[in-house]
């Protein structure tokens, strides 16, 4: 079946592999992120705060929450650095990391071989997900294959353009995941595309979503991973160990739960477990 998910234990040797090799074939040369950052000690993060368990806005406090928001608060902890918090878009996120705009990208971006030929990227991942389909309750959409022909609202540069591609939707790519809903409800197309993580809670908890139900399996899944820019081999080997430990502590899958996030991610279970056994 096109979109059969691979058993999590056969997967995750298999893309780590792909990581690490990716990673290592990047041009191995010293750069100046890390020096600037332990010379400055601030680290400039670029998350997206759209929505959702993994950056919004909280509205008792206006402050930046999430598990991305939460990743980059740790990172910065353990490099001793204060963290610089840097809304982007899915329109504009590579944009920033390239021009310096930011150090670093923690942004709801997941690896995709073209991804990793124009930025460098930390070898281990934090994180796993695919994406999911909101539609209504009484759509005749009941397969990924149902949308061939349809409008369907997704986000400018996400990694659901190219697999919604080749299904043949007819796609209407916007600035912003909360664009894409708005136009959703707006029947402006029959399904919004986005991050299962994204989707299932609105879905599940939000009243103003009841009359919409999510597509299974999930589409194109894919390891979330810290980017940096091209040849950034030094940044990526001080945070690759500190990915590893936050794994083997189970420090990620507390912040999963702290951010109640649907469904869990299988992956984070079998990567503890990995680390646990290898180390750190």
């Amino acid at each position: 079946m096109l979109f059969e998910r691979a058993p999590v234990k056969r997967l995750l040797p298999m893309m780590l592999g792909a990581l690490i090799s990716l990673a290592a074939n990047t041009a191995a040369q010293a750069d100046a992120t890390l020096d600037k950052i332990e010379q400055r000690h601030v680290v400039v993060v670029g998350v997206l705060l759209s929505g959702g368990p993994f950056g919004g806005i909280d509205p008792a406090t206006q402050k930046p929450r999430g598990l991305n928001v939460e990743l980059a608060q740790e990172l910065g902890r353990q490099l001793g650095a204060e963290v610089q918090l840097v809304p982007v878009l899915p329109a504009n996120r590579v944009q920033f990391l390239q021009q310096g705009k930011v150090d670093l990208l923690i942004a709801n971006m997941e690896w995709t071989a073209e991804r990793g030929e124009i930025l460098g990227f930390v070898p281990t991942p934090f994180y796993r997900v695919g994406g999911t389909a909101a539609v209504l309750k009484d759509s005749k959409i009941t397969r990924w294959e149902d949308l061939k022909g349809q409008p369907v609202c997704t986000s400018q540069g996400s990694s659901y353009v190219k697999p919604l591609t080749e299904l043949g939707a007819e796609l209407k790519a916007f600035k912003s995941s909360s664009e894409s809903l708005l136009a959703l409800r707006g029947n402006n197309c029959v399904a919004a595309v986005h991050d299962a993580t994204l989707i299932n809670p609105l879905i599940a908890d939000n009243t103003e979503w009841q009359g919409y139900r999510a597509i299974s399996p999930e589409l194109n899944p894919a390891p979330s991973v810290i980017w940096t820019r091209r040849g950034e081999s030094d940044i990526q080997a001080k945070l690759d160990p500190i990915v590893k430990e936050l794994h083997r502590s189970g420090w990620l899958i507390e912040a999963q739960t702290r951010n109640h996030i649907t469904p869990a991610s299988p992956a984070l279970v079998e990567l503890q477990k990995q680390f646990q056994v290898n180390g750190a």
